[in-house]
């Protein structure tokens, strides 16, 4: 019995030691508790040097939605000796795709001239399939739009392969895919880390919204309806710089997001949540909680 005894002071005087240890002694990072999302898939990374941060089948494949559009806008950024005040005519072929597909839409009207920079505005703001379109063919190559289209679609899988992602192929310019459109929430957030190293892409993402002034068929100017940004986080969470949302019958509610606070930037993605406010409140734990293991 008195052994017994002994042992169990031996216990507390152990334990109290650790208690008192643990007080003078800042927790440790890492035992922040991971949030759970509703959103099917997420990841989070530390922009600064790409140290995981936070992941729930970060590498499973899903369809992105309009979070596609991130690598479209990379692509053109991308091109040499670009100019972004380069003018697009709107073609009937853009309007027309926009309406068949029920697509989310800049409303570019047919004959206008666009600027490249604006297209990229009418693009990530408004999500505008409208946009894509004509970006994809202006900066793909090929005699017909068809095979335009085409090799712009092939430059976003060349530069999803230059980023050394094995899980993320696009056959469409807009995320309205044939059913091999897909990422996963690290490449996707990849993507955007790759793009946001570009200060127009910065600039754009972080817009909460912009208003076009583009060139009528008879040579007057025209000011379309202000595009607002469909990325709810930059109104309701302090810090946030982008990126990007998607949506649709099979991707559901995703969203790309990036924040700075003190100096450092959590980057990170969620596919598959289950509505708008819901993939916003799933981005908003996970940046509390990338914030919080950064320190």
């Amino acid at each position: 019995m008195g052994t017994r005894i002994r042992r169990a002071a031996a216990v507390v005087a152990t334990s109290g030691a650790l208690l008192t240890t643990g007080a003078l002694t800042a927790a440790p990072a890492q035992a922040v508790t991971a949030p759970s999302i509703v959103a099917k898939g997420g990841f989070v990374m530390d922009n600064a040097n790409a140290r995981t941060l936070y992941t729930k089948a970060a590498d499973t494949t899903r369809s992105t939605g309009s979070t596609t559009k991130i690598m479209t806008a990379k692509v053109v950024l991308s091109q040499s000796n670009l100019n972004l005040d380069a003018k697009v005519t709107i073609q009937k072929a853009y309007s027309d795709y926009v309406v068949k597909n029920n697509a989310s839409q800049a409303h570019l009207i047919v004959g206008d001239k666009v600027t490249v920079r604006q297209l990229l505005y009418g693009l990530m703001l408004p999500s505008g399939c409208d946009a894509a379109y004509a970006l994809a063919d202006k900066y793909g190559s090929g005699s017909t739009r068809a095979a335009r289209v085409s090799s712009f679609i092939g430059k976003m899988n060349t530069a999803a392969k230059g980023l050394g992602l094995t899980h993320t192929h696009f056959d469409s310019f807009d995320g309205i895919g044939n059913g091999s459109n897909y990422s996963t929430p690290r490449d996707l957030t990849k993507i955007a880390s790759s793009a946001m190293k570009n200060s127009t892409f910065r600039t754009i993402v972080k817009t909460k919204q912009y208003t076009a002034k583009t060139i009528t068929k008879t040579g007057s100017t025209r000011t379309m309806n202000a595009w607002v940004n469909t990325n709810g986080l930059l109104s309701s969470y302090s810090g946030t710089i982008g990126v990007k949302t998607g949506s649709g019958p099979e991707a559901k509610y995703c969203l790309v997001f990036a924040a700075t606070r003190g100096g450092r930037t959590v980057i990170g993605t969620v596919l598959a949540s289950s509505s708008i406010p819901q993939r916003e409140s799933d981005a908003k734990k996970l940046l509390g909680y990338g914030f919080t293991k950064l320190g």
